[in-house]
């Protein structure tokens, strides 16, 4: 089983519930339509990674930095900068299809996470990811359609979240290919101060 650091400690996570298209402007550049109740997905353990691959199995990965919550006692007590990694062209075919996304997104390692920090507030975080120094993704909870709280109070009506489960939030506009050699720089940001960070350097992959 993979773990996460949570204020230095070693976190295992049975699951990962994410939350997908929850920023209008990256519904938008992705042409997709605003849905008419919260998207779920899930990623499994064996999800969480260390190294950032550009393609795996001869797939172009894509790359979406999101706010990430660590749940305990059914709250976001930390949270973490999150990679979700997509193989964007099966998952056109599979959403094309009206399958289930999992090939696309629940892959050995899709999810790579930077420590987590103790937070008071889960509505009152921000996300960055700059790609070698240049501002790539930008947001925080005020332009979700659903906020940390609902997407809690959501989930809970459905699923039971264990202690160090993670909930990734969705990711705002900015999303592209991952090409290699390239250095992806992600932060989460509580009240405009640095909570927590995370670089990795692009590996080719396979």
């Amino acid at each position: 089983m993979h773990s996460v650091s949570v204020d230095g400690r070693k976190v295992t996570p049975s699951k990962i519930v994410c939350v997908g298209r929850n920023y209008v402007a990256h519904i938008a550049e992705l042409g997709n339509e605003v849905p008419d109740a919260m998207v779920v997905f899930g990623k499994p353990n064996s999800a969480i990674g260390d190294t950032l691959y550009a393609s795996l199995g001869g797939e172009p990965l894509h790359y979406e930095g999101e706010i990430a919550l660590l749940i305990e006692n059914g709250a976001a007590v930390a949270a973490g900068f999150g990679l979700d990694l997509t193989k964007r062209g099966l998952q056109s075919k599979l959403k094309d299809k009206g399958l289930p996304w999992e090939r696309a997104k629940a892959f050995d390692g899709a999810a790579l996470f930077s420590p987590f920090a103790a937070i008071d507030d889960a509505e009152e975080l921000a996300v960055e990811l700059d790609v070698d120094g240049a501002a790539r993704q930008r947001g925080d909870v005020s332009l979700m359609m659903y906020s940390p709280a609902t997407i809690l109070e959501e989930l809970a009506g459905f699923i039971t979240l264990e202690d160090g489960d993670i909930v990734m939030t969705g990711t705002p506009a900015g999303v592209g290919a991952v090409n290699p050699g390239e250095t992806f720089t992600g932060r989460v940001l509580q009240r405009g101060k640095l909570l927590t960070q995370a670089s990795w350097v692009a590996d080719a992959g396979s």
